[in-house]
């Protein structure tokens, strides 16, 4: 009959030990492992916010890598559109085209260039 009751004790213990109200209320923070382990909770606590931190860096890090990386791509796909117009623009029969349509009064060489030798 005695361990009936000291095993009813026991359980009592327990269940008010783990009790939202006694946690809640502080209760928990008495108990002998939390005294015991305390610089270890708060070493976990700090180091759980140093990741959290760390990894909301990385993110915006990352977020600002893509941003770049598209700029990049947009800014590469111009000069090469520009490239490409100028490439147009600067042929012989585009040239002609342009000085016929300003009437600068200039021809094109009827005779091929040649080189002076010294």
């Amino acid at each position: 009959m005695a361990e009936e009751k000291n095993k009813k004790k026991k359980k009592n213990k327990k269940e008010k030990r783990f009790s939202p109200l006694y946690i809640l209320g502080g209760g928990i923070l008495k108990e002998d492992f939390i005294l015991k382990h305390t610089k270890m909770i708060i070493l976990v606590v700090i180091l759980t916010f140093f990741f959290i931190g760390n990894r909301y860096t990385c993110m915006q890090k990352i977020r600002e890598i893509d941003r770049l990386q598209q700029q990049l791509r947009d800014v590469r796909l111009e000069a090469l559109s520009i490239t490409t117009e100028l490439t147009g623009s600067s042929r012989q029969s585009q040239i002609e085209n342009l000085v016929e349509k300003q009437d600068l009064g200039l021809e094109a060489a009827k005779t091929p260039p040649y080189e002076l030798y010294k």
